[in-house]
């Protein structure tokens, strides 16, 4: 590849492993990972901010198209907010669960015991809001195209929640819909649409989650050898 002058590139060096320490290291970290569940009872025992912060950076390092990190994250601790966001984002859900929702899909959702109550809003000592950026705005007041925009900020989403995971936290994906009153509630601009509403902290003593599980090996992998 020929190399820009205008726009360097650095030496990339990493550490590798042999194949037995490969299959150690992917074996024990999928065993780890597939201990993250998702959490609607939260404890409201503080959480240091740096630690979100942390959180949030680590999220921040997902790949992202023509690397644009098309995404924002905002970090909410304040109570009055909570409790807005938590009377919108309920307001809504009462929507979708008195109709807005299929037969089959208020049926899928059976197993997980959800329903329009989101107390979890109030409770949990922090919500993060990811927001998608689908364009940005030039100091002349044009616009310019992020791309990939959802695929980029899914993976930072992504790359986010196994922080979390890693910390000793849990969190929830809660996407209540439509969201536009997010992006009122924070008085966000133009170009920044919500995508995730997520809470963060610790569990809720004695917390439960549904008996699921996981799709095999066979269900998600189609070979090509």
């Amino acid at each position: 590849m020929e190399l820009d002058k205008d726009h360097p590139f650095v030496p990339y060096v990493r550490d590798q492993y042999t194949a037995e320490e490969m299959l150690e290291r992917s074996k024990s970290f999928y065993e780890w990972a597939n201990t993250r569940r998702s959490v609607r009872d939260f404890s409201d025992k503080p959480v240091p901010k740096e630690v979100m912060e942390n959180l949030i950076m680590t999220g921040s390092t997902a790949p992202s198209g023509a690397h644009k990190q098309p995404w924002t994250f905002c970090l909410i601790s304040n109570k009055e907010l909570k409790s807005k966001l938590r009377e919108l984002a309920e307001e809504e859900e009462r929507k979708s669960y008195g109709g807005r929702m299929s037969d089959e899909w208020l049926k899928d959702l059976e197993p997980l015991g959800t329903d329009a109550v989101k107390e979890f809003i109030d409770i949990a000592p922090w919500i993060v809001i990811v927001l998608k950026r689908p364009y940005e705005m030039n100091e002349d007041g044009t616009k310019h195209q992020n791309y990939y925009v959802n695929e980029s900020v899914g993976l930072a989403a992504g790359f986010f929640l196994m922080a979390v995971h890693n910390a000793g936290l849990v969190a929830l994906t809660h996407t209540p819909s439509p969201m536009n009153f997010i992006a009122k509630a924070l008085e966000r601009p133009d170009n920044e649409r919500p995508f995730l509403l997520i809470p963060v902290g610790y569990p809720a003593e004695n917390v439960q989650v549904p008996d699921l599980e996981r799709k095999s090996k066979d269900d998600v992998i189609e070979y090509y050898e």
